[in-house]
C-alpha cells in the first residue's frame, strides 16, 4: 500500500442532519489511516452543527454562511492538505475500503480517479442499480481527447471522484457560476490537467431521496430543463478550456453527445413551452440522437438498436407514451418490475 499518500475527505453539508453522521462515520472508519476529514457546513438551520461539534477534534469543522456547494468546496479545499482530495456529499457515504483502493491505483500524472456509486434509498438500503450502470465502463487515460470528440465521457457524481491536489490547484476556486453544479465544473476541467483512472467497483453510495435536487425521485420537464441548462453551460466551459490549451473543436461537437441529446429531447417533449433551446425540434433531435449512437458512441450494436428505438419512441409518440420511455432510460429505480424482467430476458438472448 502507498501509505505515504495523505488524503483529504471533504464533506459538504447543508441541512442534511439526518444523513450527516453516516457520512462522517464512513470517512472516519476508512481502512486507510493517513487521512483528514474536513466538514464544511454551509449555513445549515437544522441540527447539523450540533452533530459536527460532537466529533470534537476527530474532524476539522468549517462553519460558513450559505453560499451553495461551490463555496463549500472552495472553503474545504483551502483548508485541506491532502495529496489526494475527495469531496463527499453529506447525504452519501463511503464504503470502508474506498480510500485504500483509490490510493492503490493512483500514479503520477493522474488528475482524477473515479469509481462506481451504489444507489441507495433514504434508509441507506441498496436499490439494485449503480451510477454509472454496470454495463458502462468508466473513462480512463487522456480523456480530454474524448471530450473533444463527443463533449462528454463516462463518469459519476460528486461523491464518486478523488482528485490530485496538483490538478485541483489549476482549477480552484470554483467560479460562482457553478455554485450549485461544482461537480460539472470539475468533470469538464480536470481531464485537461492529467489522466483519469476508473475503478469499476462501487466505493461509495448515492442516495435517492426527495430532498436531493438532482436525483430523479420523480420525472418532470422542469428537472430535464435544468439538465439542459447546465449542459449548455458545460459545453461553453469545454469550449473555453479547449481554447486555453489551443485545441481544435469539431464544428458539430454539440450534436455528437448521446447524453446531451436525450436530455434535450426529454425536456422538449415534456415541457415544450419552457424548453431552453427554442430552435430544437423533436425530429431533428431524434436524427441527431441516432446519428450520435452509430457514429460516436462506444455502445455495442444491441445497445445502439435499443437506444435508437428509444429516440424514435420519445421523439414520435404522444407525450403520454413518450414519458414511459423517458422513465425507462433515466430513472431505472422507477421502472415497473415487468420492464426490468423483460430487459433481463432480452439481454440474455442477445449476449
Amino acid at each position: 500500500m502507498k501509505s505515504d499518500m495523505f488524503v483529504s475527505i471533504i464533506i459538504n453539508n447543508y441541512n442534511y442532519d439526518r444523513f450527516l453522521a453516516e457520512a462522517i462515520d464512513s470517512a472516519l472508519s476508512q481502512t486507510y489511516p493517513n487521512t483528514e476529514v474536513i466538514v464544511v457546513d454551509d449555513g445549515s438551520t437544522d441540527n447539523s452543527r450540533e452533530i459536527i461539534a460532537g466529533y470534537g477534534d476527530r474532524i476539522t469543522p468549517i462553519y460558513q454562511e450559505n453560499g451553495k456547494q461551490g463555496a463549500a468546496l472552495n472553503s474545504g479545499f483551502a483548508a485541506s492538505h491532502g495529496d489526494l482530495v475527495l469531496f463527499l456529499d453529506s447525504d452519501d457515504y463511503l464504503l470502508p475500503t474506498a480510500i485504500e483502493q483509490i490510493v492503490e491505483v493512483w500514479k503520477p500524472k493522474v488528475a482524477k480517479i473515479h469509481y462506481r456509486l451504489q444507489v441507495v434509498n433514504t434508509e441507506g438500503q441498496p436499490l439494485g442499480n449503480f451510477i454509472p450502470t454496470t454495463t458502462a465502463k468508466l473513462a480512463s487515460g487522456e480523456v480530454w481527447r474524448e471530450l473533444l470528440q463527443t463533449s462528454g465521457y463516462c463518469s459519476t457524481c460528486m461523491s464518486g471522484n478523488a482528485y490530485s491536489r496538483e490538478a485541483l490547484t489549476q482549477v480552484f476556486p470554483i467560479p460562482d457560476a457553478y455554485k450549485t453544479t461544482a461537480d460539472d465544473y470539475l468533470m469538464i476541467s480536470t481531464p485537461f490537467y492529467g489522466e483519469l483512472v476508473g475503478i469499476e467497483d462501487p466505493l461509495a453510495t448515492y442516495r435517492i431521496h426527495t430532498s436531493n435536487q438532482w436525483a430523479l425521485a420523480t420525472v418532470s420537464g422542469s428537472r430535464f430543463r435544468r439538465f439542459v441548462e447546465h449542459d449548455l453551460q458545460n459545453f461553453a466551459l469545454l469550449l473555453q478550456r479547449a481554447k486555453e490549451f489551443g485545441l481544435e473543436v469539431p464544428p458539430d461537437l454539440e450534436t455528437r453527445s448521446f447524453a446531451r441529446l436525450w436530455s434535450r429531447l426529454a425536456s422538449l417533449r415534456l415541457e415544450p413551452h419552457a424548453h431552453p433551446v427554442p430552435s430544437d425540434h423533436p425530429l431533428q433531435l431524434t436524427y441527431w440522437g441516432i446519428r450520435s449512437l452509430w457514429q460516436f458512441s462506444e455502445f455495442n450494436w444491441q445497445k445502439r438498436i435499443i437506444y435508437s428505438l428509444w429516440f424514435l419512441w420519445v421523439g414520435l409518440m404522444p407525450v403520454s407514451l413518450a414519458n414511459v420511455g423517458i422513465v425507462w432510460l433515466q430513472a431505472p429505480h422507477l421502472r415497473p418490475k415487468a420492464i426490468d424482467w423483460t430487459l433481463t430476458k432480452i439481454r440474455a438472448l442477445v449476449s
